[in-house]
């Protein structure tokens, strides 16, 4: 027997019950039903940004502090994430039609000699949830690399990710060839990965080490407040 939650008719919810649904069905990873409720509330006429805001990003916020407290753990998180793209990948096109605004933008890789991304990809994943830009330049990137999409995407935050206590040391050498060309006051830079610990975060110049996706999402905020105060105060 079927019970009541599979006879949940979308387009019969009203506004609020819709919202309340896809924060639901976000949390649940149901990627078909988030991409049929964007759609009908961009159908009543809602703007994208308000979808992004009030649905995505509050049911993704929920994940992540669910996540961050050990009550969901990475597999639920990569499922809702990936609902959570369902819905962006129709939001994407008409946001950046509308100029919305965004929190900042972040470019993130796994550092040279590293092949390792689950992690870097679930940091990906909950920024993007949290209304924030990602460009990932996925895996084994060089200082170069970084360097030139900092620089196209005009972004705010560099990521690195290491999975190997052998690729660590070249997080400091990017932050160190950004110090020799003057370039390391313009990015806020979070490092993260199994190895690494708060220490070496200081050690190598980074501005924050987070020890999981859920702190990159919460520090980045917190970063980009303070930038925005300091631009607005000078």
């Amino acid at each position: 027997m079927a019970d009541e939650e599979d006879d949940i008719i979308l387009s019969e919810l009203d506004d609020e019950e819709l919202v309340a649904q896809m924060m639901d069905d976000l949390y649940d990873g149901l990627a078909d039903e988030i991409a049929e409720a964007t759609n009908i509330l961009l159908e009543r006429g809602w703007e994208p940004y308000d979808i992004l805001t009030k649905a995505l990003v509050a049911g993704m916020t929920i994940v992540g502090h669910d996540f961050r407290d050990g009550i969901l753990f990475v597999p639920e998180v990569l499922l809702a994430a990936n609902a959570m793209k369902a819905g962006m990948s129709i939001l994407k096109p008409l946001l950046a039609e509308t100029g919305a605004p965004t929190i900042g933008r972040m470019v993130i890789g796994t550092v040279k000699g590293d092949i390792h991304d689950i992690g870097k990809n679930l940091v990906s994943m909950m920024m993007e949830g949290a209304g924030f830009e990602v460009v990932d330049l996925g895996i084994n990137c060089e200082v170069d690399k970084y360097l030139n999409a900092l620089a196209a995407e005009n972004a705010d935050i560099l990521g690195m990710s290491a999975l190997l206590t052998t690729t660590m040391p070249y997080m400091k050498v990017v932050i160190d060839t950004m110090i020799d060309q003057g370039k390391r006051d313009d990015y806020i830079i979070l490092v993260g990965g199994a190895p690494l610990n708060e220490e070496f975060g200081k050690a190598i110049g980074a501005d924050a080490y987070c020890r999981d996706a859920a702190v990159a999402v919460e520090t980045a905020k917190t970063f980009m407040a303070r930038k925005h105060n300091r631009a607005s105060a000078g």
